[in-house]
């Protein structure tokens, strides 16, 4: 499996794993949303909270060539950054995107 192919699936497992999580108040779910051929991975919450409508990203990630996981949203408590270190996906291939380039470098992940 080339690293790509990896890094989708390790993707995809947290992803999921994340959905699979039941909510403890309201009529909330959570839906994944995997774009493959755009490399574009999202985790949803949709429904209904106390009458108002909820339709918000937890996580966007992104990997873009050559195989870097870019983190856009992270709304998770740990962070999905520790989850993919625990898969086995180097700090070097991990990008913070939701921080500032400038401020990248002071990460302990890559700037790009």
């Amino acid at each position: 499996m080339d690293k790509l192919e990896k890094y989708r699936a390790v993707i995809e497992k947290i992803l999921s794993e994340y959905a699979a999580i039941p909510f403890a108040y309201g009529e909330l779910e959570s839906e994944t949303i995997f774009d493959r051929e755009k490399n574009r991975y999202l985790l949803m919450t949709v429904g209904w909270k106390k009458g108002n409508r909820i339709h918000s990203c937890l996580v966007h990630i992104d990997l873009i060539e050559p195989a870097k996981i870019y983190i856009q949203r992270d709304g998770t408590e740990e962070g999905i950054a520790a989850e993919l270190e625990r898969e086995g996906v180097p700090k070097s291939d991990i990008v913070l995107a939701f921080h500032e380039p400038e401020l990248r470098k002071y990460t302990e992940y890559a700037v790009a």
